[in-house]
């Protein structure tokens, strides 16, 4: 295996200084024979991880493919992803699981995940095969009904309560279905002032509050997927305060946007859940660098074109966002180097317990890490993602930072802003 000194490198914005990648780890001693890489003005981050990610494969290769998935992710700066298991068929058993995970590790690019599914073929009726997917080959212990929410509390239960038996997470997709029932928008002015049927925050946050009671009640692991409202912080802030065992995930693209951007009524900007307030906006911020929300996610949800390039109200909810998730990031937060490291590597590889992932880039560590240029600025081209998708919100925006490498286990899967293979 090549050997690379990143030359005077910041690594997580310390003082420049040289970094050696040997055998897949992070090395110390002389440098000889190592591929010298001029990382001058470059900030060195653990390899980002992705807890919420749409791979689409198998089922809807029309619109993503694990591989392209993953090259989009290694360009994005990700060494892991986890999949989500709203695939067809559904991954609610061992083989559908361990076909996601072997697909990941032929590409090789990053180390895919699969999350599975809370119940059969998401359908809300009964338990999958939670545990004959923790103990196949791909050790799954998140699981998901995301895109549809667990919305019966005694099924809820049953979950929280099953998982606990290995350590599990349910990862929940709070939205109480019959006050969400034909839904296009954000309820709220600008819904009233387009004629178009809301989404109201509080379905979002009455399933909050119930599964927090339930993962309290049963001494279990909660994950919330994709946070949107302010409601939903003050719920999870008071949850996080009583010692419940929650997590919560915001998308870059909450972080930014505002349900202003439905005026145009271009379906680019519809997404489940809606795209919320500037208060909301303000109170994600706010609750992502106290810690209330510990991560932030993408829910990377690639779309063929016929499903976004149609009327909104027919069009298919989501975003692609692998790419530009540490720029979105970056130009909210600036540069916070170590609290960019906290939230998109080191908590979510925490929470999934993902070993090799999220780690200090000190001696001996897996060389998991991508290399920065926090001077650069970007315009989001669709035509240049490596996604099979081109649905991304940022066409034409100017977003800061821009990806210069990524190593998977000491192994280049970008360099100077390129796939490698």
């Amino acid at each position: 295996m090549t050997s690379y000194l990143l030359r005077g490198v910041s690594v997580v914005g310390a003082e420049p200084a040289d970094l050696l990648i040997r055998d897949g780890s992070i090395a110390a001693g002389p440098a000889e024979g190592a591929e010298v890489i001029d990382a001058t003005g470059l900030v060195a981050l653990p390899g980002l991880v992705d807890l919420h990610t749409h791979l689409r494969e198998p089922g809807r290769e029309d619109a993503e493919t694990v591989e392209t998935g993953s090259r989009a992710a290694a360009l994005g700066g990700y060494t892991a992803v986890f999949a989500m298991a709203n695939t067809s068929p559904v991954a609610d058993t061992a083989g559908v699981v361990e076909q996601v995970w072997r697909l990941g590790r032929e590409a090789g690019l990053v180390d895919v995940q699969p999350i599975g599914a809370v119940t059969v073929g998401l359908a809300g009726k009964q338990l999958a095969e939670l545990g004959a997917m923790a103990t196949s080959a791909a050790g799954v212990r998140i699981f998901s009904d995301d895109g549809h929410c667990v919305a019966d509390p005694r099924l809820m239960r049953r979950a929280l309560e099953y998982v606990k038996a290995f350590d599990g997470i349910i990862a929940q997709h709070a939205e109480e279905p019959r006050l969400t029932e034909g839904a296009q928008m954000h309820e709220g002015e600008v819904s009233t002032r387009l004629g178009l049927t809301g989404w109201p925050a509080v379905a979002e946050e009455a399933i909050i509050a119930r599964d927090v009671l339930l993962a309290e009640h049963v001494g279990s692991r909660l994950h919330i997927c994709h946070v949107s409202t302010a409601g939903s912080v003050e719920v999870l802030r008071q949850a996080k305060a009583r010692g419940v065992r929650v997590t919560a995930e915001v998308t870059p693209h909450h972080l930014l946007l505002t349900d202003e951007l439905a005026a145009s009524y271009d379906p680019v900007f519809k997404v489940n859940p809606p795209l919320r307030t500037a208060a909301d906006v303000r109170a994600l911020r706010e609750a992502l660098v106290e810690g209330v929300i510990d991560i932030v996610a993408t829910d990377h949800a690639p779309h063929a074109v016929e499903d976004k390039e149609c009327e909104w109200a027919y069009a298919r909810p989501g975003m692609v966002g692998l790419e530009t998730a540490l720029p979105v990031v970056l130009s909210v937060l600036g540069e916070r180097w170590d609290l960019i490291a906290e939230r998109m590597s080191r908590t979510p590889a925490r929470i999934a317990g993902l070993t090799g992932h999220g780690t200090d880039l000190a001696v001996g560590d897996p060389a998991n890490l991508t290399l920065v240029d926090p001077s650069a600025r970007r315009v989001v081209d669709p035509s240049e993602l490596a996604s099979r998708s081109r649905n991304t919100p940022y066409a034409g925006t100017t977003l800061p930072g821009r990806i210069v490498a990524t190593f998977l286990r000491g192994k280049p899967t970008v360099l100077d802003g390129k796939a490698v293979k």
